[in-house]
């Protein structure tokens, strides 16, 4: 399989590789926000040190060529990051997650990378299909995945643990495009 393209370019849009040195940045502009985590595996972050943990993970996975795979997002013109977007390849499916600043919420900006890479991972022989998943709490993002050409597919219960909300499995819908 190809590896996937260390940086992109949608209309409004840079991803490149993530750098240590973005933590303060990523923590700034969405990381530490509980409003935008509510929905994540992950909690907001309450420092910036283990968000650089998690960056030099990210850049690790991406020097072995293995999944998953993060970009930051920047607004183009910018190397300022405003969020990530991420894949994890395995046995010919692609599962997305994204997350984006509250301020640039509503724009269609998430929908704009995860289209690119929708894309990008079905013009790869070797996969077959392309998902995500969110809360069922977070109509938003279903909009997201519909936007970049997945449909909703069902509902998975007791699927996914959100942090912030507590130590219960969640339900949530699942959307998906095949080939």
């Amino acid at each position: 399989m190809n590896p996937p393209p260390e940086i992109f370019a949608t209309a409004r849009l840079s991803a490149r590789k993530p750098r240590v040195d973005d933590a303060p940045a990523v923590f700034a502009s969405y990381a530490n926000d509980p409003e935008v985590t509510r929905y994540l595996s992950w909690p907001a972050y309450a420092r910036v040190e283990p968000l650089k943990n998690f960056l030099s993970e990210a850049i690790s996975h991406w020097g072995k060529n293995e999944s998953p795979f993060a970009w930051l997002l920047c607004l183009r013109g910018s190397d300022r990051p405003i969020g990530s977007i991420g894949v994890t390849i395995e046995g010919g499916k692609a599962m997305f997650g994204y997350v984006l600043a509250k301020k640039f919420w509503g724009r269609g900006l998430a929908a704009e990378a995860l289209t690119f890479l929708v894309d990008w991972s079905l013009a790869q022989p070797e996969i077959s299909r392309a998902w995500a998943y969110c809360d069922v709490e977070n109509p938003p993002s279903v909009r997201v995945m519909e936007k970049a050409g997945m449909m909703r597919e069902g509902l998975l219960h007791r699927w996914h643990v959100c942090p912030t909300l507590g130590p219960e499995l969640r339900d949530c819908f699942v959307c998906a495009k095949v080939k």
